[in-house]
């Protein structure tokens, strides 16, 4: 399963820079990888692990701006079409079963 959080937060005060790089910094502390701009995902082994990882992203949500989270599953995120530009190297398949190289 994959938890996705796409995020829109103000930057047009130092404040607010601050707080957009707390929390993406915050988002790759806890296993997150931008997979675009603004659009981080993780891999969580079950519904509960993504419910945590959930929690935590909630917790700290900044006052303004707008955060979105989306769970998917593995059959999900393997038929994501990939529309202009390249795969990433966390994006090809290693082997028949699936298996992401995470980086």
């Amino acid at each position: 399963m994959r938890l996705i959080v796409l995020f829109d937060l103000p930057m047009q005060t130092n404040s607010e820079k601050r707080e957009y790089q707390h929390y993406r910094k915050f988002l790759l502390e806890d296993g997150f990888q931008m997979l675009q701009f603004s659009v981080y995902i993780r891999f969580c082994k079950n519904i509960q692990d993504a419910s945590k990882h959930t929690a935590r992203v909630s917790a700290l949500t900044p006052k303004k701006g707008n955060i979105r989270i989306l769970s998917i599953t593995e059959k999900q995120f393997e038929d994501m079409i990939l529309v202009l530009g390249e795969k990433i190297p966390s994006e090809y398949i290693v082997n028949e079963q699936y298996t992401m190289v995470i980086e």
